[in-house]
């Protein structure tokens, strides 16, 4: 088996609750797995692939799809990534790590919270063969490569970084990475997206004439 494939099996187990909670939350308000998609920037196979739990998203794809179904992402997170308040600095020994799930790619925070606030930050910790799914959403954000090489697609184009390069796009273009290496790799991902679901969120409303399916 493949490093690619390895990861994929790691990131896919155990994954049920997660699948089975969104399903469920999808057919609860009668929308379509193409509504979904639409609306969370996805493709119908993909949220096909994580109602089955045979894929496992990516965490600015989980928050995409939670706010389509109104649910708190924070319930598939292995940890609450919450800065204490008033915190302005990060230590490397007391930085909130989580992970959707038990997904092998892990996150810390290195964003703080206050009033006006727009910009979120992350440390990506990805495992060799880790590919994110392709998503297109508000915002814009910008990649930089800590440690170890990957691929970045963005609306069909792809980019290898290495360390200390980084790539900064509009988030409306449909963008990808993958950890095409034998090795970790250690990203810093900033952006204007709201991954911590701190901002109240504006409800999905369905078509009335679209059937769960």
């Amino acid at each position: 088996m493949s490093g690619q494939e390895t990861a994929k099996s790691k990131d896919v187990e155990d994954h049920g609750a997660l699948a089975m909670r969104l399903r469920e939350r999808r057919r609860e308000l009668g929308l379509t797995l193409k509504a979904v998609a639409d609306a969370a920037g996805l493709s119908v196979g993909f949220i096909s692939q994580i109602e089955r739990g045979i894929a496992v998203p990516s965490l600015s794809s989980l928050v995409s799809v939670s706010r389509v179904l109104d649910v708190n992402v924070g319930d598939f997170l292995t940890s609450q990534p919450q800065p204490d308040e008033n915190q302005v600095r990060t230590r490397q020994a007391n930085r909130p790590v989580f992970a959707v799930s038990e997904s092998t790619v892990t996150y810390e925070r290195v964003s703080s919270s206050f009033p006006g606030h727009v910009l979120r930050s992350v440390i990506m910790n990805e495992p060799p063969g880790h590919r994110s799914e392709p998503i297109a959403h508000e915002g814009e954000e910008m990649m930089f490569v800590l440690d170890g090489t990957i691929t970045v697609e963005i609306d069909g184009e792809r980019t290898i970084l290495g360390t200390g390069d980084s790539v900064h796009f509009p988030s409306t273009r449909v963008h990808s990475s993958w950890n095409h290496s034998d090795k970790p790799a250690t990203i810093l991902w900033t952006g204007t997206m709201d991954v911590f679901c701190e901002e109240p969120a504006t409800p999905f409303h369905k078509d009335k004439n679209q059937k769960a399916e």
